[in-house]
């Protein structure tokens, strides 16, 4: 009777183990939970760590240990953790949050880019998603997705000075250097002691040839950090073209190309020649003052010809005959 008891007692308790297994993996997800929100993620990821040694399949435990590692700095670790949950259970929104960041920061750029598209469908409003994710398509050299991105970004967080910042470089590597102004104007709004805000601010009204505006950006830009490397070559380049536009406005863009033939000057392009024209040309064109001499001389008797002569001659003898018969 007594062995009967024993062994009811050992079933009894064989049976019990996996739910005080189970309850322990619970309590220990629990207090990493906990962990999380007063951010102790050392703390969370050995309570994690606890639950899945009694676990290995806990979901909550997983998803939760990306979150620590991804806090911790440990990406491959909370790409491995998060992958396993979600293979476990696809929409844990923990594991779906924790994926795209751990392959932002491992530099997956076109893979991060896709996991926050996924995690947007869960998780609409994080303005820190959209900003790495646009971040993620500058790295692709994507502008017009990045601009996308980066405006949900600033219209969540009106007051994120870099996220404007990265708005306007997306707009200028968009083309759009009109709207980067106005992101630019959003970030010195913010602040006016930022030296990169103004710097980028200068680089666009530089592309719209606004290079008086573009000169003032970069004299603030120095005036908080005269060692401001970019800013300072900026400058230089302002001086240039500065420089350049005012001799524009002050002399004929593309001076004429004067040319010289004898006495006659032209603003026509040169022409080739013959040389027995050239010669021609040469001998025509005389002084003006023997040119007027030989046109004001006037032929008043013209030289004697032999037929002229004969023809006086002639006449005299006539005459002559004429007086000898009247005598």
């Amino acid at each position: 009777m007594q062995n009967k008891t024993l062994i009811l007692g050992f079933l009894a308790l064989f049976l019990l183990i996996p739910i005080v297994q189970a309850e322990e993996a619970s309590e220990w997800t629990t207090r990493g939970l906990a962990a999380l929100d007063s951010g102790k993620y050392s703390d969370a990821l050995t309570y994690f760590n606890n639950a899945l040694a009694q676990d290995q399949n806990y979901v909550t435990a997983l998803s939760g240990k990306a979150v620590a590692l991804n806090a911790l700095g440990d990406y491959s670790g909370a790409l491995d953790a998060a992958d396993k949950a979600l293979a476990l259970r696809s929409q844990d929104e923990r594991a779906i949050s924790a994926r795209p960041l751990a392959l932002f920061r491992l530099q997956r750029w076109n893979e991060s880019a896709t996991a926050y598209n996924t995690l947007f469908q869960y998780q609409p409003n994080l303005p820190s998603a959209y900003c790495n994710q646009g971040y993620a398509y500058m790295q692709l050299n994507e502008s017009g997705s990045a601009v996308v991105s980066y405006k949900k970004c600033t219209s969540l967080d009106t007051t994120n000075l870099m996220m404007w910042i990265y708005l306007g470089r997306a707009y200028m590597a968009n083309g759009e250097y009109t709207n980067a102004v106005s992101a630019f104007d959003s970030a010195t709004a913010i602040t006016i002691t930022n030296a990169t805000a103004w710097n980028d601010k200068g680089n666009a009204y530089a592309a719209l040839g606004k290079y008086n505006d573009a000169l003032t950006c970069f004299n603030k830009a120095l005036g908080i950090d005269p060692n401001f490397a970019e800013a300072l070559a900026n400058k230089e380049s302002m001086n240039g073209k500065l420089q350049t536009f005012k001799i524009s406005e002050t002399t004929v863009a593309t001076p004429p190309t004067i040319n010289r033939l004898g006495t006659y000057w032209t603003t026509a392009p040169p022409t080739e020649v013959p040389t027995a024209e050239v010669t021609a040309a040469a001998t025509a064109v005389q002084a003006p003052e023997a040119a007027m001499t030989t046109a004001e001389k006037k032929t008043t008797y013209s030289p004697l010809s032999s037929v002229t002569a004969l023809l006086a001659i002639a006449v005299m003898a006539g005459v002559a005959v004429v007086r000898q018969g009247r005598k």
